[in-house]
């Protein structure tokens, strides 16, 4: 009985209210563009769903090799734990055996997404390509000129 009680909630709510949009990751992308444009930068932006699976992603001109496969790995960390990659840094030296975890990405550059509200989860952002606190900032202007959240409500 309890599996069809949770099967009726995943019908009834609808795809758009429990993960990222094309819509919501062309939005990100785009802030987060627009953000390092406005300080001459150049980043590598990738956004996923909770699942970790590719939404949108976009390499600025003048990014290096590497940067977006880093980029979507952020994200994807982002997404496997729910905490931003700063917050991983942090954990690595706090917690043994912590960096040898799945989808563990110990450096500033990858930011949940949630809704407008903040409730829900909806994905992550990651960026690569500038100094990690520059690709942390871009990823939380980009997921702000969605509308969206970088922070759970409390």
């Amino acid at each position: 009985m309890r599996i069809l009680s949770i099967a009726a909630l995943l019908v009834a709510t609808p795809a758009s209210a429990q993960t990222i949009d094309a819509a919501m990751a062309d939005a990100i992308v785009k802030g987060c563009a627009a953000h390092a444009r406005a300080k001459s930068q150049s980043h590598a932006i990738a956004v996923v769903d909770t699942g970790g699976q590719l939404v949108a992603a976009w390499r600025m001109d003048g990014n290096g090799f590497g940067s977006m496969e880093f980029s979507i790995e952020k994200a994807r960390a982002v997404a496997a734990w729910g905490f931003p990659t700063s917050g991983m840094e942090e954990a690595v030296k706090g917690t043994p055996g912590f960096a040898d975890a799945p989808h563990v990405v110990p450096v500033p550059g990858g930011i949940p997404v949630f809704s407008a509200d903040g409730r829900t989860r909806l994905g992550g952002v990651g960026a690569s390509g500038e100094a990690p606190a520059d690709d942390a900032a871009c990823a939380a202007a980009g997921i702000a000129a969605a509308g969206l959240k970088s922070e759970r409500a409390r």
